[in-house]
Protein backbone atom coordinates (compact mmCIF):
# COMPACT_ATOMS: atom_id res chain seq x y z
CA UNK A 1 0.00 0.00 0.00
CA UNK A 2 1.22 3.25 -1.21
CA UNK A 3 1.35 6.08 1.39
CA UNK A 4 -0.79 8.26 -0.83
CA UNK A 5 -3.25 5.35 -0.81
CA UNK A 6 -2.59 5.39 3.33
CA UNK A 7 -3.36 8.84 3.23
CA UNK A 8 -6.68 8.53 1.18
CA UNK A 9 -7.75 5.42 4.02
CA UNK A 10 -6.95 7.85 6.84
CA UNK A 11 -8.79 10.85 5.77
CA UNK A 12 -11.41 8.96 5.51
CA UNK A 13 -11.19 7.47 8.89
CA UNK A 14 -11.00 10.71 10.53
CA UNK A 15 -13.73 12.05 8.00
CA UNK A 16 -15.85 9.41 9.62
CA UNK A 17 -15.49 10.46 13.46
CA UNK A 18 -15.85 13.82 12.67
CA UNK A 19 -19.09 12.83 10.93
CA UNK A 20 -19.96 10.34 13.86
CA UNK A 21 -19.50 13.23 16.38
CA UNK A 22 -21.50 15.82 14.61
CA UNK A 23 -24.44 12.99 14.29
CA UNK A 24 -24.31 12.34 18.01
CA UNK A 25 -24.28 15.95 18.98
CA UNK A 26 -27.38 16.25 16.58
CA UNK A 27 -29.02 13.01 18.38
CA UNK A 28 -28.80 14.40 21.73
CA UNK A 29 -29.93 18.01 20.62
CA UNK A 30 -32.71 16.44 19.46
CA UNK A 31 -34.17 13.56 22.02
CA UNK A 32 -33.13 15.26 25.10
CA UNK A 33 -33.76 19.07 24.00
CA UNK A 34 -36.87 18.56 21.03
CA UNK A 35 -34.41 20.75 19.07
CA UNK A 36 -34.01 19.74 15.14
CA UNK A 37 -30.79 20.12 13.33
CA UNK A 38 -30.63 23.39 10.47
CA UNK A 39 -30.60 22.07 6.97
CA UNK A 40 -27.19 23.12 6.70
CA UNK A 41 -26.15 21.07 9.85
CA UNK A 42 -27.78 17.96 8.39
CA UNK A 43 -25.56 18.55 4.63
CA UNK A 44 -22.27 19.13 6.79
CA UNK A 45 -22.95 15.45 8.61
CA UNK A 46 -24.12 14.13 5.20
CA UNK A 47 -20.47 15.60 3.71
CA UNK A 48 -18.67 14.59 6.06
CA UNK A 49 -19.98 11.16 5.95
CA UNK A 50 -20.92 10.33 2.70
CA UNK A 51 -17.91 12.48 0.79
CA UNK A 52 -15.61 12.43 3.71
CA UNK A 53 -15.60 9.33 4.85
CA UNK A 54 -17.15 6.95 1.98
CA UNK A 55 -15.92 8.82 -1.28
CA UNK A 56 -12.37 9.03 0.63
CA UNK A 57 -12.46 5.01 1.44
CA UNK A 58 -13.82 4.16 -2.37
CA UNK A 59 -11.00 6.40 -4.13
CA UNK A 60 -8.41 4.97 -1.67
CA UNK A 61 -9.36 1.68 -1.98
CA UNK A 62 -9.42 1.95 -5.79
CA UNK A 63 -6.34 3.28 -5.90
CA UNK A 64 -4.23 1.03 -4.36
CA UNK A 65 -6.22 -2.11 -5.63
CA UNK A 66 -6.90 -1.23 -9.44
CA UNK A 67 -4.23 -2.61 -12.08
CA UNK A 68 -1.19 -0.25 -12.23
CA UNK A 69 -1.09 2.23 -15.04
CA UNK A 70 0.23 0.84 -18.61
CA UNK A 71 3.83 2.89 -18.73
CA UNK A 72 2.63 4.75 -22.13
CA UNK A 73 -0.91 6.18 -20.53
CA UNK A 74 0.19 9.95 -20.15
CA UNK A 75 -2.32 10.36 -17.00
CA UNK A 76 0.02 8.11 -15.22
CA UNK A 77 1.01 11.32 -13.08
CA UNK A 78 0.98 11.08 -9.60
CA UNK A 79 0.97 14.46 -9.08
CA UNK A 80 -2.78 14.13 -10.66
CA UNK A 81 -3.73 12.02 -7.94
CA UNK A 82 -2.17 14.46 -5.32
CA UNK A 83 -4.46 17.12 -6.75
CA UNK A 84 -7.59 14.63 -6.33
CA UNK A 85 -6.62 14.14 -2.54
CA UNK A 86 -5.99 17.68 -2.12
CA UNK A 87 -9.11 19.28 -4.25
CA UNK A 88 -11.45 16.52 -2.63
CA UNK A 89 -9.79 17.50 1.00
CA UNK A 90 -10.05 21.28 0.87
CA UNK A 91 -13.68 20.91 -0.95
CA UNK A 92 -14.83 18.98 1.81
CA UNK A 93 -13.58 20.54 4.47
CA UNK A 94 -14.43 24.01 3.26
CA UNK A 95 -18.37 22.62 2.18
CA UNK A 96 -18.46 21.27 5.97
CA UNK A 97 -17.32 24.21 7.75
CA UNK A 98 -19.04 26.87 5.45
CA UNK A 99 -22.31 24.91 6.30
CA UNK A 100 -21.69 24.52 9.77
CA UNK A 101 -21.09 28.25 9.96
CA UNK A 102 -23.86 29.06 7.66
CA UNK A 103 -26.42 26.89 9.84
CA UNK A 104 -26.08 29.84 12.65
CA UNK A 105 -24.70 33.45 10.19
CA UNK A 106 -26.06 34.93 7.37
CA UNK A 107 -22.75 36.05 6.34
CA UNK A 108 -22.53 36.57 2.65
CA UNK A 109 -18.75 35.38 2.13
CA UNK A 110 -20.29 31.84 3.56
CA UNK A 111 -22.76 31.07 0.69
CA UNK A 112 -19.09 31.74 -1.49
CA UNK A 113 -17.25 29.05 0.92
CA UNK A 114 -19.66 26.06 0.20
CA UNK A 115 -19.68 26.98 -3.74
CA UNK A 116 -16.19 26.94 -3.67
CA UNK A 117 -16.07 23.56 -1.59
CA UNK A 118 -18.51 22.25 -4.22
CA UNK A 119 -16.54 23.21 -7.19
CA UNK A 120 -13.50 21.64 -5.47
CA UNK A 121 -15.01 18.53 -4.41
CA UNK A 122 -16.86 18.02 -8.30
CA UNK A 123 -13.30 18.61 -9.69
CA UNK A 124 -11.61 16.38 -7.46
CA UNK A 125 -13.82 13.10 -8.55
CA UNK A 126 -14.68 14.16 -12.23
CA UNK A 127 -10.08 14.51 -12.30
CA UNK A 128 -10.19 11.51 -10.37
CA UNK A 129 -12.03 9.80 -13.58
CA UNK A 130 -10.13 11.14 -15.80
CA UNK A 131 -7.19 9.66 -14.24
CA UNK A 132 -8.35 6.32 -13.85
CA UNK A 133 -10.55 5.64 -16.45
CA UNK A 134 -7.91 3.20 -18.04
CA UNK A 135 -6.65 1.16 -15.40
CA UNK A 136 -10.15 -0.05 -15.49
CA UNK A 137 -8.77 -2.89 -17.49
CA UNK A 138 -7.72 -6.79 -17.00
CA UNK A 139 -4.00 -6.73 -15.19
CA UNK A 140 -1.10 -6.21 -17.67
CA UNK A 141 -0.10 -9.99 -17.62
CA UNK A 142 -3.83 -10.64 -18.15
CA UNK A 143 -3.50 -8.73 -21.63
CA UNK A 144 0.04 -10.15 -22.52
CA UNK A 145 -1.41 -13.41 -22.00
CA UNK A 146 -4.83 -12.47 -24.30
CA UNK A 147 -7.25 -13.09 -21.57
CA UNK A 148 -8.48 -9.71 -21.75
CA UNK A 149 -11.63 -8.25 -22.40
Amino acid sequence: MTPLVRRFIKTAILFLVLGLALGLFMLIRRELFNEWPPAYVISAHTHAVFVGFVMFMILGVALWLFPKPLQHDRRNRPVFIEAVYWFLLMGTLARFSGEMARAYSDMPLLTGLILIGGIAQVTALLLYVWVMWKRIRPSARRMREGEGD
